[in-house]
């Protein structure tokens, strides 16, 4: 039954998460990109990691380096969860992250309207709403929940906490959800590289791929900015958050045209540092 499965599951990383408090946030990003590298391909599919690097790059590249490079992040990710906490620290915070564009967030604030920002799962992706709630925008972040249901409560407690008070759940009822927070004025924020079964069909690397159309159709409907962030690992602990050019929409692009030129985004971000992006969902699911 999957409800044991899940326990179980939870028992395992509760337990990880007890090993890695008590060791610290250094010690513990070595010890985990170590074991993710080792333990990751045993969890998840081996499978689709390696098929969909071989859709984007087919044989040009060695897909190894890739997968090594992804499944530290992810073991280090793992870990600065439990760290949160410190993120939210002036001090940490200004040690760790470095902000390109900030002009930029100035603007957004001065011109008072709300808008759409974007990012995928690069680096540790969490950090875009951290960033920005740091930087005092009002904002709404949509997530999708961890199937695992003794998992999922502890990570809304920490997403609430130390990322982004307004968390929204993917779906019709949080699309609804999403415009009352618009509406109202505040921001939002996507990863917008998940398989979504209720999107449409739009080319990702030449292939259709399930695509959320929520930026496309809130552009439609307010005529907003669409504003893209790419996080990006640097010297293995510390980031960049970079503030990319805007996307200026007319409201009467339609929303296929819209939701292709966002993919064609993310893929150039991709591009620049493969290992960086999380290669395990099943991204062309048909």
């Amino acid at each position: 039954m999957k409800i044991i499965k899940y326990f179980f599951e939870a028992l395992f990383i509760y337990s990880f998460f007890l090993i890695i408090k008590i060791l610290g946030l250094k010690i513990s990003r070595k010890i985990f990109s170590f074991l993710f590298i080792k333990i990751g391909p045993l969890i998840k599919s081996k499978k689709i990691v390696e098929e969909n690097i071989f859709r984007v790059f087919g044989n040009q590249i060695d897909s190894n380096q890739i997968t090594k490079s992804m499944w530290s992040n992810y073991g280090k990710t793992f870990v600065e969860y439990l760290f949160l906490r410190k993120y939210r620290e002036n001090s940490f915070y200004e040690k760790q992250i470095q902000i390109s564009g900030l002009e930029i967030l100035d603007k957004i604030k001065k011109n008072g309207k709300p808008v759409i920002f974007i990012s995928g799962h690069f680096a540790n992706f969490e950090l875009m709403s951290l960033v920005l709630t740091k930087n005092q925008i009002q904002l709404a972040t949509i997530y999708r929940p961890l199937n695992n249901i003794f998992l999922n409560p502890f990570m809304e407690f920490l997403r609430k906490k130390f990322i982004c008070k307004n968390q929204i759940k993917k779906g019709i009822k949080g699309v609804r959800e999403a415009l009352t927070f618009f509406k109202k004025g505040k921001s939002l924020a996507i990863m917008i590289d998940q398989r979504v079964s209720e999107g449409i069909e739009s080319k990702f690397f030449g292939i259709n791929a399930y695509t959320t159309t929520i930026p496309a159709q809130f552009v439609k409907k307010f005529g907003c900015i669409i504003q893209p962030v790419y996080i990006q690992r640097v010297n293995k602990i510390n980031f960049k958050v970079l503030f990319d050019d805007q996307f200026n929409f007319d409201k009467n692009e339609n929303i296929e045209t819209i939701t292709e030129k966002l993919n064609i985004w993310l893929e150039k971000k991709i591009m620049r540092d493969p290992g960086q992006w999380i290669w395990t969902h099943n991204r062309w699911k048909r």
